[in-house]
């Protein structure tokens, strides 16, 4: 793990600026997430421009298909270079379809899969289908224990879920944690949100923060003030 958690959300179709906000941030996190808005305007190219920005990638493209298709595009992402620190899937793709993930990585990057979004709440859920989820925390503790057992390296969790999954999974299971706003930050479309400092004291290993250092008027000093509350908590 580095010793900066934070793993700035570069979620923009903008390719000059996700470029150039990875390379002045640098010195500033410990990751960079590539996700769906990006990768799909730019692809492998931009993917490897970000890359080549020098910290490690979070390709977070949360894949969700049948088993054999999800191994085959996990197999297409490993063959990128430099190849990704993290992947993901989506948790809800069922034990065999993470099964059948974790062997096509094969170790050679961190394997995660989504339990639930940010932006979901438990009236959510309900409306979504799961009549046997008690409510969204107990429903995360659930699909982070069949990732678990599909022999992943961890999840994206909400910062809401954070205590249970700790408690239940341990200390060496990854969390990956988006929702993370600090205390003067708007939440925006994101419904289950925490401080930087309350998320890490709850047990988050990486803090994925997006607009709250992207889109202030000083990225970097947006990045360094986040930093700074977290050392001196």
């Amino acid at each position: 793990m580095p010793s900066n958690p934070i793993c700035v959300a570069l979620d923009t179709p903008d390719l000059d600026r996700a470029v150039s906000l990875a390379r002045s941030l640098k010195a500033h996190a410990g990751y960079m997430k590539v996700g769906m808005e990006f990768f799909y305007a730019h692809g492998i190219p931009g993917y490897v421009k970000v890359a080549e920005q020098g910290l490690p990638i979070f390709l977070d493209l949360k894949l969700h298909d049948i088993p054999n298709t999800v191994a085959s595009a996990m197999k297409s992402l490993m063959r990128l270079d430099p190849m990704p620190a993290i992947v993901n899937v989506h948790a809800t793709g069922g034990l065999d379809m993470m099964k059948a993930s974790a062997d096509a990585v094969a170790g050679r990057s961190r394997l995660i899969a989504v339990t639930i979004l940010t932006s979901l709440s438990d009236d959510d859920i309900w409306a979504a289908g799961f009549e046997t989820a008690k409510d969204t925390q107990a429903h995360a503790r659930a699909l982070a224990d069949l990732t678990q057992r599909a022999g992943l390296d961890g999840v994206v969790c909400s910062p809401h879920d954070l205590v249970g999954i700790r408690h239940d999974l341990g200390r060496d299971f990854l969390t990956v944690v988006p929702g993370i706003r600090p205390a003067d930050a708007s939440t925006q479309d994101q419904k289950r949100v925490a401080t930087p400092e309350t998320a890490m004291a709850d047990g988050a290993d990486i803090l994925v923060i997006g607009r709250a250092i992207t889109g202030a008027a000083d990225p970097v000093r947006a990045a360094e003030q986040i930093l700074a509350g977290l050392h001196a908590g």
